[in-house]
């Protein structure tokens, strides 16, 4: 991912554990894995794992500089009690290349943005991410949200997540209204939040039961909304995560 793009809404001053923020940017070493399913939100593909050597708080995310076979990586993640020298696991990570925090006031010549994997959860040998919770839209060990037939939203441009995926080719560039519900949330991603909904049609198997969607909208998981936006196919976001449908700049109606 290419440093124009920013990342992960940072709106607290920093505070640190060890900080030292004049420190030049660590450059991360290559970590292998898997890139991340089009049907998932960023972040879905990587892991690494390392001995924390620095941490650096910034509400409500914390940055981890990590010890790892490869050499030192930075890695951010959302805020936890993780001490100097905890050995830790971050999976689910996507990698930002020349990121600017403007909350430390320091650009990152690569830093992974994941979540840390539960207590044993280390990867295996090979750097692919550990098995997670059966939902993969869940974050680690997070209960998967029951999903029940949703009343499809009304007006013309009203569509199933179903009919989003088999009229994709038609619908690009057009404006599309989903209800369903929200089985993962992650805000403030590339300025963006962003959400995975459901509304009970669709295959599982195939991924044409799940939407992706992104807007400055609030919204919670388990929530059943409403979405209008912008659909995009084969949207590429660079680093391996593209996506073959996606909602842009969706408004969100809580109903």
């Amino acid at each position: 991912m290419r440093g124009t793009l920013s990342m992960l809404l940072l709106a607290a001053v920093a505070t640190g554990c060890n900080s030292n923020k004049s420190q030049a940017p660590v450059v991360a070493a290559p970590v292998q894995g898997a890139a991340a399913n089009p049907a998932e939100a960023p972040g879905a593909g990587l892991s690494v794992s390392g001995k924390v050597l620095e941490r650096i708080d910034a509400s409500p995310y914390c940055y981890l500089r990590l010890k790892t076979a490869q050499g030192e990586v930075w890695a951010a993640v959302p805020e936890a009690k993780v001490e100097k020298g905890a050995e830790v696991t971050v999976v689910g990570a996507m990698i930002m290349k020349d990121f600017e925090s403007k909350t430390l006031k320091r650009t990152f010549a690569e830093v992974y943005f994941g979540n840390l994997a539960p207590a044993g959860g280390a990867a295996p040998a090979g750097g692919a991410a550990p098995a997670l919770a059966p939902n993969p839209h869940g974050q680690p060990g997070a209960a998967p949200v029951p999903v029940g037939k949703v009343e499809k939203a009304t007006g013309a441009d009203a569509r199933t997540v179903a009919e989003v995926w088999s009229q994709k080719s038609g619908l690009a560039g057009k404006s599309v209204s989903v209800r369903g519900t929200v089985v993962k949330y992650s805000p403030g991603i590339m300025g963006k939040n962003w959400i995975h909904l459901q509304d009970g049609s669709g295959d599982a198997k195939a991924g044409t039961h799940d939407l992706t969607v992104t807007t400055q909208d609030a919204a919670a998981k388990g929530d059943t909304i409403t979405i209008k936006g912008v659909l995009r196919t084969d949207k590429d976001f660079g680093s391996g995560y593209t996506y073959a449908v996606l909602v842009e700049d969706a408004k969100v109606a809580k109903k």
